[in-house]
């Protein structure tokens, strides 16, 4: 039983590790659906492997290290790989100029920023009650949801056509990844309303955009989570 009580906890991020395995290869391959099965798949173990390990107090350096490897791959080489999928149509080209090398290799940049992201917060002991920069997880939710959005329904064809904005999405996503700004996280310090404000705000506002814009509204809502962690920067603490 010990054995089972101090490695669940594991099985599970290991879980989260296979289904961004899967997950990266179906994306390469074009099968988007099944990538985001994976993903939704990964962010449940990913949830669940920190709430079985804080239930059975079986928390250790191991699971913590296994936790950020498994996450590199579900949440840091996949969007990393969708930005690479994305910007693969134009080849050399960006604004007109032939580079001499295919730009599609810059998406991988998200990649970099996720890695480096992951070992930030692992050092990090102040990001408790919210999260400095925007998660991995989150960002994934981002760039995969705007990817599979335009290839399920043409949404964002305006982004998806311009290699430019591409280009930008992956510098402005990387950036956020590391930056300084305060984002909120979905631990709750009291059970007092004035101390929710934003997290209520967040719910009701995001449970709106899902319902009125469906798979579209995926990516729509993880930029209002940000629009929302701006306004309220001062409360996030």
């Amino acid at each position: 039983m010990n054995f089972i009580k101090n490695n669940l906890a594991n099985a599970l991020t290991l879980a989260n590790l296979f289904a961004g395995c899967v997950g990266a290869i179906h994306l390469i391959l074009g099968d988007y659906q099944t990538t985001a099965i994976c993903l939704i798949l990964s962010s449940i173990f990913d949830f669940f492997d920190g709430f079985v390990s804080r239930a059975l107090k079986s928390n250790s350096n191991l699971g913590l290290q296994l936790d950020s490897l498994a996450d590199m791959v579900s949440f840091g080489l996949i969007p990393g790989l969708t930005m690479y999928k994305a910007l693969e149509p134009f080849g050399t080209e960006l604004l007109g100029i032939h580079l001499p090398f295919e730009i599609k290799y810059f998406g991988l940049l998200v990649t970099l920023f996720s890695c480096l992201r992951l070992a930030i917060f692992n050092l990090d002991e102040e990001q408790r009650y919210y999260f400095k920069g925007l998660n991995t997880p989150t960002n994934t939710v981002l760039l995969f949801g705007l990817y599979y959005a335009f290839k399920e329904t043409n949404s964002f064809s305006f982004l998806f056509e311009n290699e430019l904005l591409l280009v930008l999405l992956t510098i402005i996503t990387s950036w956020l990844l590391i930056s300084p700004i305060k984002m909120m996280a979905m631990k709750f310090k009291s059970k007092k309303i004035q101390d929710n404000y934003a997290k209520l705000i967040l719910v009701v506002g995001g449970i709106a955009i899902l319902a009125i814009f469906q798979i579209v509204g995926i990516p729509m809502l993880v930029i209002y989570y940000i629009l929302v962690s701006l306004v309220f920067q001062k409360q996030l603490s």
